[in-house]
């Protein structure tokens, strides 16, 4: 981002240098600073101001639609269904209980596992397009050092 943009885009959704520091977490002189381009701003205090100035959630393929209301302090989904922190903390109990009960009645209670690890954002400077898996099963792990060991005694002899 331009620092003529950041400056801008400041100004447009902070009405004081204290509050900006108070949301950045940072000493308003550090605020002081990037306003004046002395320093270059920090880049993840940029995409923080983004996050604010849309109103929504990172700019990621995961977050599609996704909205943030501050003044309310709710997530708001691309259905329109709204979720306060509360709410979004009690899931994990109410999940626990659900499968206690279903366990507990034995109403066809399959537990379902899900090994697939949420992936960042970003990987090497590029935005992910799909959601990947990071775990590497044991199978692949003996193939990749036994094709490594073909190599080095390749290498070894002459």
């Amino acid at each position: 981002m331009l620092h003529e943009s950041f400056v801008k885009l400041f100004w447009r959704h902070f009405d004081s240098i204290e509050q900006a520091a108070a949301w950045f977490h940072v000493r308003p002189v550090t605020v002081k600073r990037w306003l004046s381009g002395k320093i270059d701003v920090n880049p993840m205090a940029e995409k923080l101001l983004l996050i604010r100035a849309r109103g929504y959630l990172p700019d990621d393929t995961r977050w599609t639609g996704f909205r943030v209301d501050e003044e309310r302090c709710i997530i708001i989904t691309p259905e329109g269904r709204v979720f306060s922190p509360k709410e979004l903390d009690s899931w994990a109990l109410r999940f626990d209980e659900y499968h206690a009960l279903k366990r507990m009645y034995e109403l066809d209670y399959v537990p379902v596992r899900s090994n697939v690890v949420t992936p960042l954002p970003f990987r090497g400077g590029r935005r992910m397009t799909q959601p990947q898996q990071q775990t590497v099963t044991k199978d692949k792990k003996k193939a990749v050092r036994k094709a490594q060991a073909k190599r080095a005694t390749r290498s070894a002899s002459p």
